[in-house]
């Protein structure tokens, strides 16, 4: 059983999956308290499926773009359940989850976080045989400078307020808004892109393993 931890902004996520079937998933909105929460609910998860951490093999990890702090409470987290448990721990880059929410189509598309202060980061993708893939670097920029750089029909996916919904939609022929469900950050997502690599034997340096942060004026978010 692979247990997925997602703790890149104030919505969490945890997800048991197994190759086969998602045997738990869970997310919530937390205000500022990650690292009193996180444990307390993977102890429940586990309690409701009948599992002990006896029981998992393997650990992923969202890596970011993300929250600074949010970021950091996670990866601790779930480092210190790999080294203690002698698990093989697998790290995987937040939008790539996000993008994974939504079918592959012939059109470019855009994984959007909330980044703090304002921003978002974007990740773009392209259609592959293999699913989405990421192309360029990840961006940190607002939701008005999205909408004036799309000139084509373009998926938009991912964490996004009321008021950016709004102004993106104001876009309909060239931006593609995907539903609020959505873009919620699924655990069972990243749990599955993270399995899939498992797999095929890449795993992550547990030590060595960092997030991904957005280097932008004005320090971390």
């Amino acid at each position: 059983m692979l247990l997925a931890v997602d703790t890149s902004t104030a919505q969490l996520g945890l997800a048991l999956y197994d190759g086969a079937t998602v045997a738990a998933e869970l997310t919530w909105t937390s205000r500022a308290r990650h690292t009193v929460e996180l444990a307390p609910a993977l102890s429940g998860l586990l309690s409701r499926v009948g599992l002990t951490m006896g029981g998992l093999s393997a650990l992923a990890v969202a890596l970011g773009p993300g929250s600074f702090t949010s970021l950091r409470v996670g990866l601790a987290f779930v480092k210190g359940l790999a080294l203690a448990r002698h698990l093989p721990l697998i790290g995987i880059p937040t939008l790539d989850a996000v993008a994974a929410a939504v079918p592959v189509q012939e059109i470019p598309l855009a994984a959007v976080i909330q980044a703090g202060r304002g921003r978002i980061a974007i990740g773009w993708y392209k259609a592959s045989e293999n699913g989405w893939t990421a192309e360029g670097q990840i961006e940190a920029t607002t939701t008005d400078k999205l909408a004036e750089s799309i000139h084509h029909p373009t998926l938009v996916v991912g964490e996004l307020t009321a008021e950016e919904r709004q102004r993106l939609s104001r876009k309909r022929k060239n931006i593609l808004l995907a539903s609020p469900a959505q873009s919620v950050r699924r655990p069972a997502l990243l749990a599955e892109l993270a399995w899939n690599r498992w797999q095929a034997g890449h795993v992550d340096e547990t030590a060595s393993l960092a997030p991904i942060y957005l280097h932008v004026e004005g320090g971390p978010p």
